[in-house]
């Protein structure tokens, strides 16, 4: 399917701008134009009952969350939650990008959603983000009731390099013991050792993530090549994921991450995984973010509210 009108025209702008592509710039500078490029596409004062930033324990240093709820809960009610990883290669993203996805989520999941702020590399390499997201998760199920979520009803989730840590929490969390996830929410995920598949190399150039960009993202993520194979890093390659909770996985048609997401629902089929897999054909890596400019933003976020509910058992 060609591409959507609408993210041809995002795709013609920044062709226009002249703007360098992430790995031509350093960490800090590839931070800065990624936040100010996602405002430009985001939309705007997006109304929700209540937000709230705090810190729990880590283990390096205090873990910030934002935590969002969608509305006010009856006297008896605890709400299910959403733990949520934001996107941006390891590198790049923090809480305020995926600000207004979180408050669209967490009104279309009926849920409360906890955003995570993970450490970022090249200061904090492979597998610091990985502990922190494991901590957090670990944090919502033992001491969620501390902000009126309901333990048993857990999902994690994540877009990109989020998508990542979601599954890689839920991996860590069943060999650890905890107490079962209830979902996980899959956004395009990053979960290939390299970046070697068909729609890596379909989609290497002009399509606002490049190939260069998902290495650049390797090397400062990464220690050494060996790191390429854990699966901690990559969850392909991962020896067993029976036991994982249900999944939503969504892919973009023009996404170089396209064909490992795809494999990876596979995988999960074939642990006996229950698996939502939707193929948003005509959108490419990153538009989940792009509520102003993108309405298949909308409609994703919608598919992925309805998956949340019902795994919830609030549908």
């Amino acid at each position: 399917m060609p591409l959507d009108p609408q993210v041809q025209a995002i795709l013609a702008a920044v062709k226009t701008a002249g703007l360098p592509e992430l790995w031509q710039l350093t960490p800090e500078q590839a931070r800065f134009q990624y936040k100010t490029r996602v405002a430009r596409l985001d939309v705007r004062d997006e109304p929700i009952h209540r937000v709230e930033d705090r810190t729990i324990p880590g283990p390096v240093r205090p873990i910030p969350l934002r935590i969002y709820q969608p509305r006010a809960a009856r006297p008896d009610e605890s709400l299910p939650v959403l733990v949520w990883f934001h996107g941006g290669g390891f590198v790049i993203g923090d809480l305020d990008t995926h600000d207004s996805t979180c408050r669209r989520l967490a009104k279309e999941g009926d849920c409360l959603v906890v955003a995570v702020d993970y450490r970022l590399a090249p200061e904090s390499k492979f597998p610091a983000a990985v502990e922190d997201s494991l901590a957090a998760t670990r944090w919502v199920l033992q001491h969620g009731r501390e902000i009126g979520a309901d333990v048993r009803r857990v999902a994690v989730g994540g877009d990109s390099a989020g998508g990542n840590l979601a599954t890689v929490a839920a991996l860590l969390a069943r060999d650890e013991g905890l107490p079962p996830l209830a979902y996980q929410l899959l956004i395009y995920p990053c979960v290939a050792p390299e970046p070697e598949t068909r729609s890596h190399k379909l989609f290497a150039e002009g399509h606002l993530l490049t190939r260069k960009t998902i290495t650049w993202f390797f090397g400062q993520y990464l220690r050494t090549a060996r790191d390429a194979q854990d699966f901690r890093y990559a969850p392909l390659v991962a020896d067993d994921l029976a036991g994982l909770p249900p999944a939503f996985v969504l892919v973009a048609g023009h996404d170089p991450l396209r064909d490992e997401g795809v494999q990876y629902a596979s995988r999960l089929v074939e642990a006996g995984i229950d698996v939502t897999l939707v193929n948003m054909s005509g959108m490419i890596h990153g538009f989940y973010v792009m509520l102003g400019a993108v309405d298949a933003a909308s409609d994703a976020i919608g598919q992925s509210g309805v998956a949340l509910r019902r795994a919830f058992g609030t549908s």
